[in-house]
């Protein structure tokens, strides 16, 4: 990995409590998260959270980027107005770089045809039949999914997003890995003495 900067897709509607602990545990250890809107006009997330984006979407780069977060939002399930997001995904699996999808954003990607040969997850496996995506056979029934560069998670499952994510990445491995999961996600304060050896 050449870089460790991580681009954070934001716009309108935007599930903010989706990436939280991703983007805070990602600055934490080192990396640079930058917000990627439509264009660098503010986008308000569904939790009434103005951004500015730090650039638009135009002019991201998957060779600046150790990867791109697509969050979910209510425009992914109510028109095209978010399949360029979808379609720079394309760009950077093509070009072996990182994507990880959460909630609505999966179903933005499988419109866009890159769960049809991909194990992957969603909130459930009929909201994406919904999209007409020819994937089925792949879909797991789990929290969250990595199958390559590509990580998939649902709605409910933020802490099992992020730990796909510091896994793919390298931010935490082994039992590390293990211990901030079990800290985050089950409330395990025995966890806190592993993560903080």
């Amino acid at each position: 990995m050449t870089t460790r900067t991580v681009h954070l897709a934001v716009y309108d509607t935007y599930a903010d409590w989706e990436t939280g602990h991703t983007t805070a545990h990602l600055t934490q250890n080192g990396f640079t998260v930058r917000t990627v809107g439509p264009t660098t006009d503010p986008v308000t997330t569904m939790g009434g959270v103005r951004i500015q984006p730090d650039l638009a979407l135009g002019d991201l780069r998957p060779e600046d980027s150790a990867l791109l977060i697509l969050t979910g939002a209510q425009l992914w399930d109510t028109g095209d107005d978010l399949a360029p997001f979808a379609a720079k995904a394309r760009e950077f699996l093509d070009a072996g770089v990182p994507v990880a999808a959460i909630c609505g954003a999966t179903a933005g990607l499988a419109r866009e045809g890159l769960l049809d040969d991909r194990e992957h997850t969603s909130a459930v496996s009929f909201y994406l039949d919904a999209t007409g995506y020819k994937g089925g056979e792949h879909y797991r029934d789990t929290d969250a999914v990595t199958d390559g560069d590509l990580i998939t998670a649902g709605p409910t499952e933020p802490v099992a997003f992020a730990r796909e994510v510091f896994a793919r990445l390298g931010v935490y491995e082994g039992e590390k890995l293990d211990a901030w999961y079990r800290l985050f996600h089950d409330s395990d304060a025995s966890a806190f003495e592993v993560l903080n050896s």
